[in-house]
């Protein structure tokens, strides 16, 4: 059964410019984060969902044992070609599979990890509990989900100026899917819809975003996301005019050179427990 949608579609040169981009600003702080918080229970078998162009694949590869070994999957076949383009430390499989449709047995994996994917899946709880179901008893499912907008200052400053360049539509993608699950409440009861009777923990990590220039973090979003599709639909011609308008907005608030800007995400943990003995 296709479960995909609108906004989980990347293909083409929005996979190179997503991995050249957005990949060092926004999401290689947080895989980063992801592997230390992993590598201490040094896991047999990782399975990463969602992987988009491998950055915590990479991150994962590192900082785990040479003999763990470690799956990433995606649903979108262009992001792993991207990813398996770029060096990696030890030898990784690399596999398209849905998140809701996990192709792998029961009880197959020690940990399950997935950075900034849950956001796209169109059903949440039905993920977490493909995640519960492949989890051996005492395993791990480490995931990551951004904050508001609001606490994001470039994905909020080029949302803006895009708002102000198309008002009769504006493109929203960025609020609507990246920015659009960040209810705590919201994310503890879908974990619990999918199996997990422990209690998941939940810690908002903040972060620095720098780039050497307002273009860089515009560039990222306007044409490295599913906000170019928006852009396009609008006005096609009007891309290039779109980044630099974001460019600007971003050089107004955080100067002409360096900018750095504040990045804020969720991370969730929560473990499958052990077997309970039966008297």
């Amino acid at each position: 059964m296709a479960t995909e949608s609108k906004d989980r579609v990347f293909s083409g040169s929005v996979a190179e410019i997503y991995q050249r981009y957005m990949v060092p600003l926004f999401f290689e702080p947080y895989a980063e984060d992801i592997a230390r918080r992993l590598a201490p229970r040094k896991p047999a078998d990782v399975l990463e969902i969602a992987a988009g162009t491998g950055a915590v694949t990479r991150a994962l590869a590192k900082a785990l044992p040479p003999s763990t070994t470690i799956i990433a999957t995606d649903l979108n076949q262009p992001m792993l070609d991207e990813a398996a383009t770029h060096p990696i430390a030890r030898p990784v499989t690399w596999r398209q599979a849905d998140a809701m449709q996990l192709p792998f047995r029961d009880a197959s994996f020690d940990a399950v990890v997935c950075q900034f994917g849950a956001m796209f899946f169109p059903d949440r709880p039905r993920a977490f509990a493909e995640a519960h179901r492949v989890l051996r008893p005492g395993g791990v499912f480490l995931f990551n989900v951004w904050d508001r907008i609001e606490d994001n200052d470039f994905a909020d400053e080029v949302t803006n100026a895009l708002a102000a360049m198309f008002p009769q539509d504006p493109p929203r993608f960025m609020a609507r899917t990246p920015h659009g699950y960040h209810d705590r409440d919201r994310i503890l009861r879908d974990v619990r819809d999918g199996g997990f009777i422990a209690d998941a923990e939940i810690e908002t990590v903040a972060k620095r975003c720098r780039a050497p220039s307002a273009r860089v973090p515009a560039t990222a979003i306007c044409q490295g996301t599913l906000v170019r599709g928006e852009i396009e639909a609008l006005d096609a011609p009007r891309l290039n005019e779109a980044t630099e308008h974001a460019a600007k907005a971003i050089a107004r608030r955080f100067g002409n050179g360096i900018v750095d800007g504040k990045i804020q995400a969720h991370v969730v943990s929560v473990t499958r427990p052990a077997n309970v003995a039966r008297w």
